[in-house]
């Protein structure tokens, strides 16, 4: 089997309002990310109509995000995204049960004085979907028994919340916070990614959320993945030694060769595809539409 594949994006984002929108600003996060298992060959956005200014600025967490604004009226905004990224293999050699136990990556995280500052500790607390709860530390704990391997556990978890959890487009909105699709049970591929955060972090260990998108089309033979159709999105465990391991409770797998990493945050909020603010517009109607295929 290939150690890695290059995969087509094209993200195409439109929206037609019922009255013109006279001014807008909009951000969006939709270039794919640079980093050790994935090379951004080519990478490409068209907006229409044009807009009045447009810039692009790293944020805090390493993520390309675009500043677009418009000072003339507009009756829709169609934004597309297509890029052309090399992804390797990651997991061959990862063996869950040789890594550390949860409590030391636990005590590792935590502050201490004169201890050297961990970048990772910032994915410890909680943010603004995702609350620290007693809820969600329970429901964790049976996945980390004392002294359990911190992938393991981590492994675990995401075979458990994939099994009682059911994927329900209609359940959720894209604000639900992670306790309330928690307790719902249900929801999209953001609420399984932010509820095993909550659970990870409650635990005192660090988690982050990841946005990307899924190959549409899976090799032959291969299911095709829940949530394929748009964007898509899943978390990392921190693990000293190894990194940020990704898992995607949506599929219950690690993320791959079948996933293209598009932004890092503590949650959802921080990585919205597209959001703006807009004066006029009146009614909205959005369509989405996603193609990753291997080239």
């Amino acid at each position: 089997m290939s150690g890695e594949i290059t995969l087509s994006v094209v993200h195409d984002t439109t929206y037609r309002y019922s009255t013109p929108v006279e001014r807008a600003q909009h951000l969006a996060t939709i270039r794919p990310l640079d980093c050790p298992w994935q090379r951004v060959v080519s990478h490409r956005v068209r907006i229409d109509p044009a807009p009045s200014y447009e810039a692009s600025h790293l944020d805090a967490f390493g993520n390309e995000v675009r500043y677009f604004s418009f000072d003339a009226p507009h009756e829709h905004l169609q934004v597309t995204s297509e890029t052309l990224v090399v992804i390797k293999r990651r997991w061959d050699a990862l063996a869950t049960f040789a890594t550390p136990a949860w409590e030391e990556v636990v005590d590792a995280l935590r502050y201490r004085a004169g201890r050297a500052y961990r970048p990772e500790s910032e994915f410890v607390f909680a943010s603004p979907n995702i609350a620290l709860a007693p809820e969600l530390r329970e429901y964790a704990l049976p996945s980390f028994e004392s002294g359990t391997p911190i992938v393991a556990g981590a492994i675990d978890l995401m075979h458990r919340i994939h099994a009682d959890f059911a994927y329900e487009t209609q359940a959720t909105a894209f604000d639900t916070p992670a306790l309330r699709a928690f307790r719902l049970r249900q929801g999209v591929c953001q609420d399984f990614a932010q509820v095993m955060i909550g659970c990870l972090r409650s635990l005192g260990l660090a988690a982050r959320y990841v946005s990307g998108y899924l190959r549409t089309v899976p090799p032959a033979g291969a299911p095709r993945l829940v949530g394929a159709d748009a964007s898509h999105a899943w978390l990392s465990v921190f693990c000293p030694g190894i990194g940020w391991v990704d898992l995607d409770p949506t599929n219950d797998v690690l993320a791959d060769l079948d996933h293209v990493t598009l932004a890092f945050g503590r949650d959802y909020s921080d990585v919205s595809l597209l959001r703006g603010i807009i004066l006029g517009g009146g009614e909205h109607v959005v369509d989405v539409a996603v193609d990753v295929t291997a080239r």
